[in-house]
């Protein structure tokens, strides 16, 4: 494999060394300017692994977490067009981790295990992935960036699709980096794709998830659950 092949499949798949810091990530972002764009406006990868993974996290997601995924990947994917389009190349990727990112919550698998949902949540995509035919390189990065989808903080790198789902994830839970997205487009979302009290449920299994492992990673998220609740951006689409 050449370099220049060799360095298009790390981008491709998601492996470019950015800022953990949101804030510098953005810093050369436009406030004046946000995300204005329809879903039908935004394609869905289709490659014989996205179906596959499409097809497994409708199956095992509740309604709720499975909405959620596709509207992190939506909100992902207007946050490139608009702010970040050197990441373009990672769409599929992205939205494979958007599909898996939160496997690891359902009720069988949050008792499965005592780790942390997302490091379980990863390893199960990381399997589920090469048995579907993705590239190992690829699974993996799925894999890291699961793992590290709540690794939030100001230090250090994270790879660019790591990244991605936590500005996604976030704006969705959080209403954090309002300014990235036009409300135009969060109205066309989530018609789409409806929160049906995301919020409330979302807390809900962060308070049971540190109910059963009070040493999880979800717990270095300081009043996780009450920010996820006091989620004032999306209120009126709950």
């Amino acid at each position: 494999m050449s370099d220049g092949t060799k360095n298009q499949e790390l981008v491709r798949d998601g492996w470019t060394a950015v800022p953990r810091s949101q804030a510098k990530m953005l810093a050369n972002v436009d406030k004046n300017r946000p995300a204005k764009i329809a879903v039908n406006q935004i394609k869905l990868p289709d490659t014989e692994v996205v179906k596959k993974t499409y097809e497994y996290a409708k199956r095992e997601l509740p309604m709720q977490t499975f909405n959620h995924s596709l509207r992190v990947y939506y909100y992902g994917a207007a946050i490139v067009k608009f702010h970040l389009p050197q990441f373009e190349p990672l769409l599929e990727t992205y939205f494979l981790t958007c599909l898996l990112h939160d496997i690891g919550t359902t009720n069988t698998n949050l008792q499965a295990t005592r780790m942390s949902f997302e490091f379980h949540g990863g390893f199960l995509a990381l399997n589920l992935l090469q048995q579907y035919g993705a590239a190992k390189s690829q699974a993996e990065s799925v894999c890291e960036a699961i793992i590290r989808h709540q690794d939030l903080g100001d230090s250090g790198e994270i790879s660019s699709v790591g990244q991605l789902i936590q500005l996604a994830t976030v704006f969705d839970n959080m209403g954090i980096n309002p300014h990235l997205i036009d409300s135009s487009t969060i109205e066309s979302v989530v018609a789409a794709f409806p929160r049906h009290q995301w919020s409330s449920c979302f807390a809900a299994t962060i308070r049971e998830e540190v109910g059963l492992k009070p040493w999880c990673h979800t717990t270095s998220i300081e009043d996780f659950a009450t920010g996820v609740e006091n989620n004032k951006l999306m209120y009126k689409y709950d």
